[in-house]
């Protein structure tokens, strides 16, 4: 493998949107977001990245192929449905990097990649001048039918990288399940993260 992280920003971004489209759907596909994409979806949802010029995205190649990236911009930058929770309780998105997500194929995974991408959309957060970093995950229940018998949740590794549970912090989005024929609504937790003193 000859793997390597690159970063750009804003409109750097684009002449990657489809490789990060195609990736998104093939990750997401799995639990515990079973996600059933279409391309001309990412590509619309990815364009919010390429016109906001404090976004980033950490992508990780095996040569030419992106097998891995990472997504962020300013929390005030995202759709209303990651926003109101914050006004809710009384949070002030000016401050806040939102991490979007983060995919990598299987085969990458355990090499350290993960924590290149939150390193790398931390930094850049921090060069913003934002003190607090936030994502939120899916929720699904123990017994969902389509949890694999060896899945692994990434609640430990997101702690050892100080993200926590925001208690009463939640969120709604809808995507369409491959299992479903229709959209539905997902609850949303978010974990946030103080970017004052390096951890």
């Amino acid at each position: 493998m000859n793997l390597r992280i690159v970063t750009v920003t804003g409109q750097g971004l684009t002449p990657w949107l489809n490789d990060l489209a195609r990736l998104r759907i093939r990750v997401f596909r799995d639990f515990p977001y079973l996600y059933d994409g279409s391309l001309d979806y990412e590509r619309n949802y990815l364009a919010t990245y390429t016109q906001c010029e404090h976004s980033i995205c950490v992508l990780a190649l095996d040569g030419e192929r992106v097998v891995g990236a990472s997504t962020g911009l300013p929390l005030a930058e995202e759709v209303a449905e990651f926003r109101a929770p914050f006004a809710v309780a009384g949070l002030n998105a000016e401050r806040i990097f939102y991490c979007a997500e983060s995919v990598l194929l299987p085969d990458y995974r355990g090499r350290g990649l993960y924590r290149a991408f939150f390193d790398g959309r931390e930094a850049h957060a921090r060069e913003l001048g934002f003190d607090t970093a936030a994502f939120c995950a899916v929720v699904r229940p123990d017994d969902h039918p389509l949890k694999p018998a060896n899945y692994r949740p990434l609640t430990d590794v997101w702690a050892r990288f100080g993200y926590q549970p925001a208690p009463g912090l939640r969120t709604q989005f809808r995507w369409k399940d491959r299992d479903r024929n229709e959209e539905t609504d997902k609850p949303m937790q978010f974990y946030l993260k103080s970017l004052e003193v390096s951890q």
